[in-house]
């Protein structure tokens, strides 16, 4: 209502999905295979011996792990942003902001590492083939200008290409990208050559295969970790990807699989293919560093081979630089839609249907730090700030599937909750591992993340706040009130007015309280709660025949209205401030919406209201005799029964009270069952009221939605569930509201203050 209400009138230039399936994976093999498998692959190779092939495969298994979470989450919510968009619909606020915050420092090094590395290798090529023109540079510029030189013009040429589209983008990425592997392909062709030449002395290269230790491992999988960064970027871009549901998981897949496999390789020749004239191969890559496979291609490549590699490392910095624009920018457009960034950082070209000015600002950052700041502990922080997303992204994942279960992409991750707890595990362990490395990475990424939380709290928390739904009490019969125990019941359709008041009434004169009717005004989000004014009157005469109803029933009644930008606010913001004890409600039933499941306005109330309640599906106009009220036990089913003994004193209601055992239950089983129904009912005036009854079944929530069909109510309490809870009630009340015909009230026992700070704060 909101969203159609302040849109109405605009036109709103949406991204262009230009990208398929091979652009897609082009992106994440793109930015993988970057810089870091030429730079990197000697510095492993010196910690950790050939040994960092073992590190290489860590890494992938940790990447994987957190790749598959990526995939579920890109396929459920394909839209720009990537992780960020992630953290921040599982943890609003903060939490959500710093992600953003983070991934977008984390590709602007990346892009600034990017640049500066070809700018090196561009000149490390002139100096190789063209001695002269090199020397003459030099000469007139010194060793460092160049450098800088190269490095902002590829900036520029990449930025204005990422400006112009994103088709353009995704060709460009192509076209390098497979380059890139040919002669990655070629390189390792020759090495598994020279390897079946010489057996002998390639198997004795990997002997010892542990010259340091695991901890040599460990130390390897922190420093190259970065170099499994990328895929990712899949994600970043969601909302330019054509069906992004099934394409977003199988690029994320196959893209990381392919990148693996060509690092492995390439370690593999590297360390098996190479006879240094003194020591072993793996002490030769860790003395040349960077520059370790050029050297290795002199091995065993012919004399093209070091130009090879040298164009191999200039493709990979402009293959990778051109893919990490595009994500950078991205994030910063996202939270700039968020109203996290600048707005203007959210706009769209009308033509070009690309975030230009996002890309512009990204661009500008990134040419800065990389002319002005030195690159490598900087990077290794975004070594640690990449991991500690990723962390959180898991988390993301399981608060996700928890608060919205029935939320169902393209793609599953298999072996859940395993998969993202393990890569939580993994990611942190790396991550605290780089303070070995250089406490400074620690040290930048702190007061990265520290300055992000001032901004946010100085500056773009308020914005939020201002522009968040608020609720407004416009009037109520009774500002004082002396009862102890209120009833509120939110009022919306006038055929469940009288029967939630026949529900309210033996709960409140029972425990001597009174009763709250609340009528909530929803306008659009982009309306001032005041202009609400003008539609209170509808709701005055749903409140006027339950407050006189009430009152004829001798029961002290009020009412009360709020307006609100989202119902749900109105009832939760009531209820705190009136104090209340109990919450009646109805609904009705399940909504087809893919992220709701009894409706927005039910279950945000469900979830967050601070006390007891009661949610009742009245489907059918009839009166309540025959009652049936399932126990399995627990504070809930306790409740329930205490509320349905007032009924039955009330309304003398016939009251089965049930448990459902195995149609091969042993004779203990069932008098076990007996035992549950007994304790359910001890406390309460159902004792010696009820008849007991054991239904067969296999399948609880089948059985009972069976039974059901014979009573005119049934009446569950809550299952008792965590804080991340993955259903409102548990899995069998909802599955019996959901299928049965019959109306259906679940009671729910309030959990406490603690527990519902905690999700509130989890959104």
């Amino acid at each position: 209502m909101g969203e159609s209400g302040k849109n109405r009138n605009t036109t709103r230039v949406s991204f262009a999905r230009d990208l398929g399936l091979f652009d897609a994976t082009m992106i994440g093999i793109g930015a993988m295979i970057g810089a870091g498998i030429f730079v990197l692959t000697g510095i492993a190779a010196g910690e950790a011996g050939p040994a960092a092939l073992l590190a290489f495969a860590l890494n992938g298994l940790v990447t994987l792990l957190t790749a598959l979470c990526y995939a579920e989450l890109a396929s459920v919510y394909p839209k720009s942003g990537g992780g960020y968009s992630y953290i921040r619909k599982a943890f609003p606020g903060p939490a959500g902001f710093v992600s953003g915050w983070m991934l977008w420092f984390c590709y602007i090094i990346a892009c600034a590492l990017y640049a500066r590395g070809f700018g090196s290798y561009f000149w490390e090529f002139v100096q190789h083939y063209f001695p002269g023109a090199s020397q003459f540079v030099f000469q007139a510029m010194g060793y460092h200008a160049p450098a800088l030189m190269m490095t902002v013009l590829v900036g520029i040429v990449f930025i204005v290409i990422n400006m112009r589209g994103t088709a353009l983008t995704g060709n460009v990425e192509n076209v390098i990208t497979m380059a890139k592997i040919v002669i990655l392909a070629i390189f390792i062709l020759y090495g598994i050559k020279q390897i079946f030449q010489i057996p002998s002395a390639a198997a004795a290269n990997f002997r010892p295969f542990f010259p340091k230790g695991f901890g040599g491992v460990v130390m390897a999988m922190g420093l190259t970790f970065i170099a499994f960064e990328g895929y990712d970027l899949i994600a970043t871009v969601a909302e330019e990807i054509k069906k992004p549901e099934k394409t977003i998981p199988r690029a994320t897949l196959i893209s990381l699989v392919v990148t693996i496999s060509i690092y492995l390789l390439v370690l593999l020749v590297c360390i098996g293919a190479i006879r240094p004239d003194s020591g072993t191969s793996w002490e030769f890559l860790g003395r040349y560093q960077e520059t370790a496979i050029a050297k290795a291609a002199e091995n065993f490549m012919p004399f093209f081979g070091i130009a090879l590699i040298i164009f191999g490392g200039l493709l990979s910095t402009v293959s990778a630089l051109n893919a990490t624009i595009l994500a950078s920018s991205r994030v910063a457009f996202s939270m700039s839609r968020d109203k996290m960034l600048p707005r203007s950082l959210s706009t769209i070209h009308p033509h070009q249907r690309t975030p230009h000015i996002a890309i512009a600002v990204t661009g500008i950052i990134v040419l800065v730090m990389a002319v002005l700041f030195p690159i490598h502990v900087i990077g290794s922080a975004a070594s640690v700030m990449f991991l500690l997303t990723f962390t959180l992204v898991n988390l993301s994942l399981i608060a996700l599937r928890r608060k919205f279960p029935e939320l169902k992409g393209g793609f599953r991750v298999p072996l859940y909750p395993f998969t993202p707890i393990a890569a939580i595990i993994l990611n942190l362990f790396l991550a605290v591992g780089q303070f070995n490395f250089d406490p400074r990475s620690w040290y930048i990424a702190a007061a990265w993340i520290i300055v992000g939380l001032f901004v946010y709290f100085m500056y773009f928390e308020k914005i939020t706040a201002a522009e968040m739904p608020q609720v407004l009490a416009v009037r109520q019969t009774k500002n004082e009130s002396s009862y102890r125990y209120r009833i509120l019941i939110p009022l919306s359709n006038p055929d469940n007015v009288i029967p939630l008041m026949k529900l309210a009434i033996p709960l409140a004169r029972a425990h001597k309280g009174e009763i709250i009717v609340l009528g909530v005004v929803d306008i659009p989000i982009n309306l001032p709660p005041h202009e609400g004014m003008r539609w209170v009157h509808h709701k005055t005469p749903l409140l006027r025949k339950a407050v006189r109803f009430g009152k004829e029933q001798g029961v002290e009644t009020r009412s009360a209205i709020r307006i609100a930008h989202r119902i749900y606010d109105g009832i939760i913001q009531t209820a705190v401030a009136e104090k209340v004890s109990l919450v009646l409600m109805g609904w009705k039933g399940y909504t087809t919406t893919r992220d709701r499941i009894f409706g927005e306005v039910t279950d945000k109330t469900v979830r967050l209201v601070p006390c007891d309640l009661i949610t009742v599906k009245l489907n059918a106009a009839r009166s309540f005799q025959r009652v049936l009220i399932p126990t399995a036990g627990g504070p809930h089913a306790a409740l329930a029964a205490e509320f349905v003994s007032l009924y039955q004193e009330a309304y003398g209601w016939k009251v089965n009270c049930c448990y459902v055992v195995s149609p091969d239950a042993s004779e203990h089983q069932h008098e076990s069952a007996r035992h549950w129904i007994r304790k359910t009912i001890h406390t309460t005036g159902l004792e010696g009221k009820v008849e007991i009854r054991l239904l067969e079944g296999k399948r609880v929530a089948e059985t009972l939605v069976k039974a059901a069909k014979e009573y005119d109510l049934v009446v569950l309490g809550a299952s008792k569930e965590g804080i991340f809870s993955s259903v409102l009630f548990g899995e069998i009340p909802e599955k019996v509201a959901r299928y049965s015909q019959t109306p259906v009230m679940i009671v729910k026992q309030y959990e406490g203050p603690l527990k519902t700070v905690v999700k509130r704060i989890l959104g």
